[in-house]
């Protein structure tokens, strides 16, 4: 092959919100599977936000708007929860190749 096209399309893959909040919830059912970025880390700890929280967020939340493509061709997710009564936490994920999830920071919603 030329590489070359022929005058096909070529569609970009896109994932969609409902693929995307299975795939994280099943990922994260692994503990093991979830790493965390230091930024997240410290956001967690200033806002008092606690790990069993995020993976809540990630086991049993919703996505908030759509995943969008990263540079590397990956993932970046919003998965939100209710916790403690009213307030609402959003989780920024990023789905990576290797099946993993990276927590890139944590916040509360109400604060946003």
């Amino acid at each position: 092959m030329d590489g070359k096209s022929h005058g096909h399309k070529v569609t970009a893959y896109r994932l969609t919100r409902a693929i995307a909040e299975r795939r994280i919830r099943s990922i994260a059912a692994d503990t093991g599977m979830v790493k965390w970025a230091f930024h997240a880390l410290d956001r967690m700890i200033e806002r008092g936000i606690f790990d069993d929280d995020v993976l809540a967020v990630l086991r049993r939340g919703t996505i908030s708007g759509d995943p969008e493509s990263t540079p590397r061709g990956e993932w970046k997710c919003k998965m939100v929860r209710q916790i403690r009564g009213s307030r609402e936490v959003g989780v920024i994920t990023i789905i990576l190749k290797s099946g993993c999830l990276f927590v890139k920071t944590v916040e509360w919603e109400d604060l946003a």
